[in-house]
Formats: structure tokens, C-alpha cells, sequence
């Protein structure tokens, strides 16, 4: 069912967002070099590694890295990332790794394959399991602010409780967690 669900909505939302999708595109394109995606390598499910599609907002070069750990982050910015990045609107292509199966609406958020402690804490408690998500328990409660423990804490709760009316409350949520940006890495 929450299969379904996901190509559902993710195909509604493509449709839907498809002017403001080009409308990025263009915005990226117009004001740094490079490709307009940023693809990364991610773990999914059972800690395969997929690629995750984002819309770029640093520049070309920046190491792979969560944006925490680089020493400047505003040095790396795009002129339009740090908008993107704050109203989340850089997630947005992943809808396309939402239909082709590598993540759900809801559930964790992809680690990045050099993030070995998460990747280490999520597998000791079978999160790996889960479905990467586009938001997730994490996100609603916390966001950017959360140290890796309190991620993963989050994570199991979800695990534990996963349905799907959990799922539309983090949902609804994670609309309001978009317009308050206090909790966003910029």
C-alpha cells in the first residue's frame, strides 16, 4: 500500500511542481556552472547504495561532505542554493528516486555513503531495512539541529511505529518544519 501511495502522490506532485521544477532548473542553470542536479551516492534500503537526485546549490568542486562538517559552507553556496536549501525546494527531484523505488515519502533520510557512524547506528537497529525518505520522524523533530544519536533515535522510533497515519502526521508536519526555517542548515 505505502508503495503505491508513493508513485501516486510522487507522479501528482511531478505534474503539479513541473513549472516551478523548470523554473529551478533554469534558476541554477542561469547562475552557477555546472550541471543543474547534484547526484550523490546515498545508502538505501538494506544499505545499497543508489544515486539521489537534489537540485544543486553548491558550487562545483565542493567536497562530499554533509554541509556541517565543511569548514566554510557559504563559501560553497550557489547564488540561488542558500533559497533552495532553506525552503527545501532542492529535495524536490527526489519524487523521480521516489518513483523509481530507491526512497519513500517518509522514512530516514539517506545517509551519505561516507557517513559511517549513522550508517553503523542505523544497522545496529535494523533501520537499514527502511525505505530512505524525502521527510521523516528526524526532520520533524529537529532537522539540522539534531546530533547523529538523536537522528537515529528518531529513526526507531519511526521503525517501531511506522503506519500510515503516522506517515500523513509527519507529512503535515514537515510543511510547517519548511516554513520555519530556524532548524535548516543554510
Amino acid at each position: 500500500m505505502k508503495r503505491t501511495l508513493d508513485v501516486i502522490w510522487a507522479i501528482i506532485w511531478l505534474v503539479l511542481l513541473a513549472p516551478l521544477l523548470l523554473l529551478i532548473a533554469i534558476g541554477v542553470k542561469c547562475t552557477s556552472r555546472g550541471p543543474v542536479l547534484h547526484i550523490s551516492d546515498r545508502m538505501g534500503s538494506q544499505n545499497k547504495a543508489f544515486r539521489m537526485y537534489k537540485f544543486r546549490t553548491m558550487r562545483v568542486g565542493t567536497p562530499i561532505l554533509p554541509k556541517d562538517l565543511l569548514i566554510d559552507p557559504d563559501e560553497h553556496m550557489t547564488a540561488v542554493g542558500g533559497a533552495l536549501r532553506k525552503l527545501s525546494l532542492d529535495e524536490l527531484p527526489q519524487l523521480i528516486n521516489i518513483l523509481k523505488g530507491e526512497m519513500s515519502f517518509v522514512g530516514p533520510r539517506p545517509a551519505l555513503y561516507n557517513q559511517a557512524d549513522l550508517i553503523s547506528l542505523r544497522t545496529n537497529k535494523g533501520i537499514h531495512e527502511l525505505n530512505p525518505g524525502l521527510t521523516g520522524w528526524a526532520q520533524v523533530n529537529g532537522r539540522d539541529n539534531l546530533v547523529v544519536a538523536a537522528k537515529v533515535d528518531h529513526d526507531e522510533f519511526y521503525k517501531n511505529n511506522k503506519s500510515l497515519s503516522l506517515d500523513l502526521r509527519i507529512i503535515s508536519r514537515t510543511f510547517v518544519e519548511v516554513v520555519r526555517t530556524d532548524r535548516v542548515a543554510h
